[in-house]
């Protein structure tokens, strides 16, 4: 990988961005991609927006969402310690015996999820899976005067886990999920920059907020921005380790590239466009298909305005909504390369409608 776009990468993965308190981590994706937009914007939730060939057509939003999972703090007790509450899809289970930094109104508190050793936890049965609501944070204090000095209720909390590699092109982060997806649509909107093929099309690189607690954010800008048509990326369920029914969950691998999704939200002919694209680029595809929903932020802009063309493109993560998810960069590499050929396929003159 281009040693500057890993750069930027890794202090993306590395910026807390919690969800629904995004800023730090947007204010990183700006001032990366100002130097290949036109313009770059954002409103009033914090929604991100970089605009390339401004007045081009048709208009093509690409997208993928800047927040994180994560805690907040729910209530403080009088001994000091932090009870919390969920913001996003956390496991309890792999919380615990964490470091966790929770983040106050001017800086960041060090703090660890409490877990008592195995020799002091009482266990009648079958072990019982830790709840949420089990969960406490030591912050080192030992009242509650002295912890609401340093946290209030409200204060978002991550954990302190960073980008590093692990080996080779596979790369571990607690928070690739999803901004593998802001990445991406940067180093789009760089490829398309430099292009010497001419782009019709105006392209709308997206950072958008608070998909993990309800897809919000893409609604809010894709109502705004009126798209004709949208590209989201988001990480998949890679299923290539142990543990996982592949008649379940489908055969998906890590360096056999991104995947294209099929059905629902997933426009047949912009997934077309995408495979053709594909095809001629000779970009590896995996596929896969959902019953119902996607669980992603295409499934919030489909259905805006009436329709807009979607398509969902994925990376495939191992043990996602973990400190340790895990990803393979090559097939990351390839989502800004598709994207952008896909963006200099698109002809002014180009619609996506189902034929009847």
């Amino acid at each position: 990988m281009r040693k500057e776009s890993l750069t930027f990468l890794e202090e993306l993965v590395n910026t807390p961005s919690p969800t629904s308190y995004e800023t730090r981590g947007q204010r990183v994706w700006l001032n990366y991609v100002q130097q290949y937009a036109d313009e770059t914007s954002h409103d009033d939730y914090g929604n991100c927006v970089a605009i390339l060939n401004k007045g081009g057509g048709p208009r093509i939003m690409l997208a993928g969402h800047a927040d994180e999972i994560a805690l907040s703090v729910n209530y403080i007790d009088e001994n000091g310690y932090i009870w919390v509450k969920r913001m996003g899809g956390v496991d309890a289970i792999v919380s615990k015996a964490q470091r966790v930094t929770v983040h106050n109104a001017k800086s960041s508190v060090l703090g660890i999820i409490g877990n008592p050793p195995p020799h002091m936890q009482k266990i009648d049965g079958e072990p019982k899976a830790p709840k949420i609501t089990d969960l406490f944070v030591d912050i080192g204090c030992n009242s509650k005067t002295a912890a609401e000095k340093r946290v209030r209720i409200g204060d978002p909390i991550t954990v302190n886990q960073n980008f590093e590699i692990l080996h080779k092109d596979m790369a571990v982060a607690r928070a690739f999920d999803n901004r593998i997806g802001t990445w991406a649509v940067a180093e789009t909107l760089r490829l398309l920059s430099s292009s010497k093929k001419k782009v019709n099309a105006e392209i709308c690189a997206v950072s958008n907020t608070m998909e993990e607690v309800g897809l919000f954010g893409a609604r809010q800008i894709a109502y705004s921005l009126k798209p004709d048509i949208a590209l989201v990326v988001d990480v998949t369920h890679a299923t290539d380790y142990p543990g996982l029914n592949k008649q379940t969950h489908g055969d998906i691998k890590m360096g056999k590239g991104p995947t294209i999704t099929h059905g629902i939200c997933n426009h047949p002919e912009v997934v077309k466009r995408v495979e053709q694209v594909a095809a001629k680029s000779k970009i590896p595809l995996q596929h896969e298909t959902v019953s119902a929903t996607s669980g992603t932020d295409t499934d919030a802009v489909f259905w805006t305005r009436g329709g807009i063309p979607s398509a969902l493109i994925s990376l495939p993560n191992r043990y996602m909504h973990s400190p340790v998810e895990v990803v393979n960069l090559k097939d990351l590499e390839q989502i800004p390369k598709l994207m952008a050929g896909f963006s200099e396929s698109i002809k002014k003159t180009d619609s996506f409608s189902v034929k009847i």
